[in-house]
Order: C-alpha cells, then structure tokens, then sequence
C-alpha cells in the first residue's frame, strides 16, 4: 500500500498550490495529481456541506480509503511520495489519523498573515462567484453561522487564522524534526532557497532547477462592485444574444471589456476591521512565535 512520505498540510491561501505545482516538476518527487483530496480530514465522515457550491463534485473531499489509494497508481517508485491539502492544518482529526496512517511523514506548511490570508479566501470565493456577501466585514459576523450550518472549511475564514490552536497536536503527536513550518513571505521572496530546503527535508536532490514562473490561485486584483451586473456581462443572456444580430463581434468585445473594467473595484481590507482582527488574533500569535521560535511581531503591526 503506497501512502505519502511526506505532507503539505497548510495553509490554505498561502502559495500552497504553487508549491504542489512546484514540487510536482521534480523527478524524484511524487505527488498526487488531485491537490486537496481531504482524506485525512474526512475519512469516514458524512459529506453533507450545506455552503453554496460546497457540493460541487470536484470539490467534495476524498472519505474512503480505497478511493484514496487510487491517488498513488501512477507512482513509479519516487523517493519522495506528497500530498497538498490544506484541510490538514484546520482539522481536529487530520494529526490523529496522519499519525495512525504514516507516523514517520514528515509535515510542511507555509503561514500567512492570519488576515491577509482570511481576506484572500475571502477575495477567491468571490472570484468563484460563490460567496453570496460582497462585504468582507459582514462575512466574517457571519462565520459563527456559517459553521454551525456545516459551510465547508473554505467559508471559515477567521477561524482558520488561529495556526498556534492548529499546529500544537502536530507539535504532540509528531517529532519536531519531522515538521518544516515556512512563513508566506519568505516563501514568495525566497522560492528557489526554500524549495531547496524542502528538497533537503524529504531528501531528494537537491539541484533540481524548477520553473516557478507559473503562479497558481493567485488572489483577485479587482472585484466587482456589482455582482449581477458582472453576471450578465460574463454569462450568456437573451440581451446578449439580441445584440449579436445588431452589432459586430469586435465592438460588443470592446463594450463588454470596457462596461465590466467600469464595473470593477480594487479590493481592501479597512483599518477598524484590520486593527480588530489583530486583537482576536494576537494571543495566538504571540503563542505561535514561542511554539516556532521565530519573530511574528510583524503580523501585530498595521503597515502603512
């Protein structure tokens, strides 16, 4: 039975799908052609997420074993074998079963700004044109709810943030040399250093030269300020088609790409919304720089 060496457990909106992109060019590496199959989080349970697209079939997590399995049937005898998913760093169970499946795995995961990391998944689910909320501040007085109505992982935006709550039973059940914890920023400005480091860790070669110019689920630069404006100039409509007998292909292109560029805004995070989620975060942070032994002072601090 082929299981992984080696797991990228979070987090999510964090570069992870580059890095599975990334470590995926590697010859000596093997990784899952399914990023976040979420067996770990979800074996055995119930799949009855009640979010708005939750149910999409590529989107449902991986519960059973057998199924998983079949993730590893093109694996040609790679000295490192991983998986990405960053259900893993949320869930309470994932550390538990991870350790009873391969107690010698060895765990990564990239930390982002606990807010710039809610705001972006925010910001994705937007771009999916799944989140029925266009107000990041009222999405998060929503989250209580959202939970308690079985939303999926990817709408517990505040939640997801607290990485000392989340980390600490990977630091019990788990020998610390088996845990490589990377920081967002680092990452973005360093690839090349720390996927050299990553190649250490799960002991391949090490020269590999990986093309890291593909970016994988990159955040939105602009969002629409009308959702159902920005849905009947992308969707196929009757007015659209009614214009098709009247008007030239290339000018309807150009009014299409001016009215939806009018119908954009840049999005951002407020200074009360941002200085309020630093105060529900900072005692996890604080908590986390002693856990890892690294200066997180930064994620305190609103940067002008």
């Amino acid at each position: 039975m082929i299981l992984p060496n080696f797991l990228v457990i979070g987090t999510a909106k964090a570069g992870t799908s580059s890095l599975w992109y990334y470590l995926n060019q590697h010859p000596q590496i093997y990784m899952t052609p399914r990023k976040e199959t979420g067996f770990f989080a979800f074996e055995g349970t119930n799949l009855d997420f009640q979010g708005p697209g939750d149910q999409e079939k590529d989107k449902l997590p991986i519960n059973n074993l057998d199924i998983y399995l079949q993730q590893f049937k093109y694996f040609k005898n790679e000295i490192a074998v991983g998986e990405a998913c960053t259900d893993y760093i949320y869930s309470p169970k994932a550390p538990e079963r991870i350790h009873h499946y391969i107690p010698d795995v060895k765990l990564i995961a990239i930390l982002r700004n606990p807010i710039d990391r809610a705001f972006s998944q925010f910001l994705g689910n937007l771009k999916r044109g799944v989140e029925p909320l266009n107000d990041f501040s009222q999405a998060i007085k929503q989250e209580d709810k959202r939970i308690a109505d079985n939303w999926h992982y990817r709408w517990h935006y505040r939640e997801r943030g607290f990485y000392y709550r989340q980390l600490k039973p990977y630091f019990d059940k788990f020998d610390r040399n088996q845990i490589r914890i990377y920081i967002y920023d680092d990452w973005k400005n360093k690839q090349i250093q720390t996927l050299r480091d990553i190649y250490k860790f799960i002991n391949v070669d090490t020269n590999f030269i990986v093309d890291t110019s593909k970016k994988l689920h990159t955040s939105p630069k602009t969002i629409p300020k009308n959702k159902l404006f920005n849905k009947l100039l992308l969707s196929p409509n009757l007015l659209k088609s009614s214009l098709k007998l009247f008007i030239p292909e290339k000018i309807r292109q150009k009014i299409w790409s001016q009215l939806n560029q009018k119908n954009q805004a840049k999005p951002s995070l407020s200074y009360k919304l941002r200085q309020q989620l630093i105060n529900i975060y900072r005692e996890d942070i604080l908590q986390l720089q002693d856990l890892l032994e690294y200066d997180l002072s930064k994620w305190l601090k609103i940067e002008n």
